[in-house]
């Protein structure tokens, strides 16, 4: 990162110069977050600063004017407004802390981040196509049946079955359960239960590998170059997208995530609350999980129309 001089006035409480990435460290060792997010943080800041050196603006006299210059320029790169979103964040802390320390002012407060385009509405299947999704694979590789088979009882994500490891299926009360290493965790401290029919493919697929270790992922890659190692997330997605296009529903609103979706819906479909969906899907928050009963509220709107009633009467 390329080092600049920043004088402060008298004022300040910070009176000896500082150079850009002495006040970048500073930023960074400061914040309450993973080392990770602290890479991110520094790499996002060397993007911004990299920006103003190209623009010859000098960072003591940068101004809202500029902040929404540089966040149309974001835009502008084809970045997703998301990312955008993310870029923007990680700016308007840095400045939040820069004026907490008196080094700069906080000109990006009220900067807003860009407000992510309409998304593709993951679809829940039907218990109907859940059961024909799966028969399809019945057929198939004994390990993409067992994942599938996985994802549409549990509820998880497809990052979670590549992080899975044969060791991790263990007892907990007398039940047998998957331990899960869920997003944004830094240890397997969560489980899913696995009922007989969500073990038993599991177990078949376990016996094509006999010579297999715990320690070793519970499913593994199978092509040239990667057999025998953990298998992506990308490789997932697409056995669950190839079988769902088997059955014809071949649109973007049915993706391995909506395996997810179904799993919560089904919950709600057989009489289960709220609370037990949360807790299968694991949803730090209630609000989140809500948002499956919409779906519950649509079938019924659906399956008894008000508009039928008028059909009725001529």
């Amino acid at each position: 990162m390329r080092a600049q001089i920043v004088k402060t006035e008298p004022t300040d409480i910070v009176k000896a110069e500082l150079s850009l990435s002495q006040i970048v460290e500073n930023f960074i060792n400061s914040q309450d977050v993973k080392p990770s997010s602290k890479a991110l943080y520094t790499r996002t800041l060397k993007q911004y600063f990299n920006w103003i050196t190209k623009e010859e603006m000098n960072l003591s006299q940068i101004t809202r004017i500029e902040l929404l210059q540089y966040k149309q320029n974001l835009l502008d790169s084809g970045l997703s407004p998301l990312t955008v979103g993310s870029y923007i964040t990680v700016v308007r802390k840095f400045y939040e802390w820069a004026e907490a320390n008196k080094i700069y002012p906080n000109v990006a407060k009220g900067i807003k981040t860009p407000r992510r385009k309409q998304q593709f509405k993951k679809q829940a299947l039907t218990p109907e196509l859940g059961t024909e999704l799966l028969k399809h694979f019945e057929h198939k590789a004994k390990r993409d049946y067992a994942i599938v088979n996985l994802l549409i009882r549990t509820g998880l994500r497809t990052i979670e079955i590549s992080r899975a490891n044969i060791e991790d299926i263990t007892f907990k009360s007398g039940k047998r359960v998957l331990l899960v290493h869920g997003k944004g965790r830094d240890s397997k401290d969560n489980f899913v239960v696995l009922t007989n029919k969500a073990y038993q493919p599991i177990e078949e697929y376990l016996n094509t590998r006999p010579t297999a270790k715990g320690g070793e992922p519970l499913f593994t890659s199978t092509s040239n170059n990667s057999r025998g190692k953990t298998l992506t997330t990308r490789t997932i997605s697409g056995v669950v997208k190839e079988g769902m296009r088997a059955i014809g529903l071949d649109s973007k609103e049915f993706t391995a995530h909506s395996l997810r979706h179904t799993t919560a819906v089904n919950i709600l479909r057989a009489g289960g609350r709220i609370e037990d969906a949360q807790g299968v899907l694991r949803h730090s928050s209630p609000t989140t999980t809500q948002i499956y009963t919409e779906t519950i509220k649509e079938e019924l709107r659906i399956k008894n129309s008000a508009e039928e009633l008028i059909d009725s009467l001529m």
